[in-house]
């Protein structure tokens, strides 16, 4: 699932510098934009549709490291159109064309799916393609984990988000959680690639907020990203010490 095609917080103190994929930790401790601009309102004219999707951020240092181990690739790989760092996410729904009266009624079905679901553990890991290594459309890094909590949140958000009369494009889909590093403009064969980045293991990172996001795709340039609210998941239950 990916917001094209097809969150966060390290275990030490927040980066304040560099970028994550969706948000910049500041030092108010409030997510704040970085390669995406926030924007209190949607900015769109009655009316008008926006392209919007879900997703969580990965922190700066995660992407950091998933970035070190593609670098070298992408020189050797000029006919795929890799992605930008500096908007890279996990997609948990794309809801496709949304109009301003919908995307209203979205936010507090996603804060109230916020708040049903605990923070949680993952790590990016491995690689695949869509549909096939031999024929790919996209290249991806895949994640490792509590999958089973990040398939429930996107179960959540959803929901949340046919119940706003905002369903998800590709609803009914198997969810298959991943980031996206290529895409191909004709498919193309990434075996090579995918056995280079099969055996990766990223640093564990905690999934903490969802973000809704709007995507302003341009005829030439790059999608332009802009969020338009973003909203905390519980933090995990203190464990009894058993005083």
């Amino acid at each position: 699932m990916d917001s094209e095609a097809h969150g966060a917080e390290l275990p030490g103190e927040p980066d304040r510098t560099r970028r994550t994929g969706l948000t910049r930790r500041t030092p108010g401790g409030t997510g704040q934009p970085a390669g995406i601009k926030e924007a209190a309102r949607s900015g769109a004219a009655p009316g008008e549709l926006m392209r919007l999707f879900v997703a969580i951020a990965p922190p700066a240092a995660v992407l950091d490291d998933l970035d070190a181990l593609a670098g070298p690739f992408r020189a050797g790989r000029q006919d795929l159109r890799w992605t930008s760092r500096d908007a890279w996410h996990v997609t948990l729904a794309f809801l496709g064309q949304v109009d301003e009266s919908a995307a209203g009624r979205l936010r507090p079905r996603l804060e109230r799916a916020a708040r049903r679901h605990q923070a949680f553990r993952l790590a990016f890991s491995g690689a695949g393609a869509f549909p096939a290594a031999t024929r790919a459309n996209v290249l991806w890094s895949g994640l490792s984990g509590d999958r089973g909590a990040l398939a429930h949140l996107a179960e959540s958000v959803a929901a949340g988000a046919s119940r706003a009369g905002a369903p998800p494009a590709d609803k009914g889909r198997r969810f298959r959680p991943h980031l996206t590093l290529a895409r191909c403009r004709m498919p193309a064969d990434v075996t090579e690639l995918v056995a280079a980045l099969a055996g990766y293991q990223g640093p564990p990172w905690t999934a903490d907020r969802i973000h809704l996001v709007r995507s302003h795709l341009g005829a030439t340039e790059r999608p332009r990203y802009t969020t338009l609210g973003s909203w905390p998941l519980r933090l995990p239950e203190p464990k009894n010490s058993g005083l």
